[in-house]
Parts: C-alpha cells; sequence; structure tokens
C-alpha cells in the first residue's frame, strides 16, 4: 500500500500535507486560498456532528466553515475566518480502508474539495485541480 511504509503521520505532519497541497494549487487560486484558516484536529467536534446529522464520526474527513466567494458581499460582517477544518482519525481511517493511495494524496483531496466551497467551484472547476477521479 502507498505510504504504508511511514507511521501514520502526526497532526503537524497533516498540516503540512495540507499547506503543500494549497502551495501546489494553480498560481491564481493560491492567495484566496493561503487565506482561509487551516485547523487539523484529530476528530471532529461533537457540536459540528451534531449541526450536521451525522451520527459516525469517521464520516466527516474536513470542513469548509465560511461564507464561498461567490456569495460574498462587501456588506458582510464576518464572524470570524473562513475556515476549512481536517480530521486526522477519519482521514487515516479512509487511507487504510482504501490500501491504494499515498496518504499525501487523499489528504489533497480532501483540502480541494474544502476549498471547492470556499471558491464556489462547480466538479468540472474541482476535476481540473484535483485529478483525484482520473
Amino acid at each position: 500500500m502507498p505510504g504504508m511504509d511511514r507511521p501514520a503521520t502526526d497532526l503537524a505532519g497533516f498540516e503540512d500535507m495540507a499547506r503543500a497541497a494549497i502551495a501546489a494549487l494553480p498560481p491564481a487560486f493560491r492567495p484566496a486560498a493561503q487565506a482561509v484558516a487551516l485547523l487539523v484536529v484529530d476528530w471532529p467536534p461533537q457540536h459540528l456532528l451534531d449541526e450536521m446529522e451525522i451520527d459516525d464520526p469517521l464520516d466527516l474527513t474536513g470542513l469548509y466553515e465560511g461564507i464561498p466567494l461567490t456569495e460574498k458581499s462587501h456588506f458582510d460582517q464576518p464572524f470570524g475566518p473562513d475556515t476549512i477544518w481536517l480530521f486526522r482519525e477519519p482521514i487515516l481511517d479512509e487511507w487504510r480502508e482504501r490500501g491504494d493511495i499515498d496518504l499525501a494524496d487523499l489528504v489533497t483531496h480532501v483540502v480541494v474539495h474544502e476549498l471547492a466551497h470556499h471558491f464556489g467551484w462547480s466538479d468540472a472547476d474541482i476535476a481540473s485541480i484535483d485529478r483525484w477521479w482520473e
């Protein structure tokens, strides 16, 4: 299995992989992506699971909290920064379950998916940046 020769990465390693994914975005997207706060934690907080009506925390690998750029107005009063959450344990679980991809590739996929919410990207837009389904 790709990447199984190295131990499961800690929170800092996940953040490094996520920041590398953002740095690898096409230049037109990088500045806006880098402005999004990134939180890497082991598990989704219970209040988020409750809000999203998710029973199994392994079902949530990432989350975007914020107002998509396509919906923002200069009249908006932000309650906090746009934020991408990455949930380490659910990502590791998916990685182990798949058994056929590198962990960094899976982290990149989750980051790009969450950034898609921020940018208001269509499925075609996502596919042009993240070749996950090829």
